[in-house]
């Protein structure tokens, strides 16, 4: 695996950014530029990560292609469409989003998200984005989520089985998928159960942590890796046996010293694993 995660330069150049991530010690990294880079910039960026040993892991595409609101849906797809075309211009491994929402938040529940209507929708977009965004090495993927399509390894299955092309493939955060005690408790059990199902369609994982709250009802909350109780040691072993350059990505945190931190004991729990990153 390589671990990646953020960096902040003051001034973003290839080498600031190379620097930056070699001072990490990552070898996984997001996409720095957005959709509107023009060709030459996308090129030195591909160049430069291929010199230092780079994964570029992902180009975020967050966004609401199923929004009600025509405008904001028709906007969505064309966000999708330009940032899976720039993944495959700068050489990133996939391109990613949730799935969206019918409801007024983006990413937020709604009582029709979780329909085979909207499991037959997001079926139909992913192959038009696909089918015009004609990635060539990049692969288009959905984040999973607690209350939306794929929100397991089963409907992460279906997906693929109905959506069936090559260009679709899994991006893995199993914080997302948590979302009950029993899988809070049992979350390796749950973890090694989707990789051995989907690993070799996994392309890039989100590295976060989970914490269950004494408070009624029920109150699931991300936190820093190493502050909850995800089961690292099954989580990181798990991922092993899969590709050793699938980037394992942190996200999610405020600043550059809790994302140190998290990478520092996701290293801690890899070394006591015997997992290289």
């Amino acid at each position: 695996m390589r671990l990646g995660g953020p960096v902040f330069v003051d001034k973003l150049t290839p080498d600031a950014w190379i620097a930056a991530l070699q001072h990490k010690g990552y070898r996984a990294a997001y996409c720095p530029l957005w959709a509107d880079a023009s060709v030459g910039e996308r090129s030195e960026y591909r160049a430069a990560a291929a010199e230092a040993d780079i994964v570029i892991a992902e180009v975020g595409a967050w966004s609401n292609p199923l929004s009600s609101d025509r405008a904001i849906a028709d906007a969505a797809y064309r966000t999708i469409v330009d940032a899976l075309r720039l993944a495959d211009d700068i050489g990133a491994v996939c391109c990613v989003n949730i799935a969206g929402s019918r409801g007024a938040k983006w990413d937020g529940p709604d009582r029709r998200d979780m329909t085979e209507e909207t499991f037959a929708m997001i079926v139909d977009l992913v192959r038009r984005i696909l089918s015009e965004a004609a990635p060539t090495t990049a692969r288009y993927t959905l984040e999973p989520m607690p209350w939306m399509y794929p929100d397991s390894a089963h409907s992460y299955q279906r997906l693929l089985d109905a959506i069936d092309h090559p260009g679709f493939a899994v991006h893995y955060d199993p914080v997302n998928m948590i979302n009950s005690p029993p899988k809070y408790f049992q979350n390796g059990t749950e973890m090694a159960s989707f990789i051995k199902a989907l690993g070799p369609r996994i392309v890039s994982v989100h590295a976060k942590d989970i914490v269950l709250r004494d408070e009624l009802t029920t109150h699931l909350d991300e936190c820093i890796p190493g502050d909850g109780a995800l089961d690292y040691p099954t989580f990181l072993a798990e991922l092993a046996r899969l590709d050793d350059d699938l980037p394992l990505m942190t996200e999610h945190l405020k600043t550059e010293a809790e994302y140190d931190r998290a990478a520092d004991a996701i290293r801690g729990f890899a070394a006591a694993a015997g997992v290289g990153l």
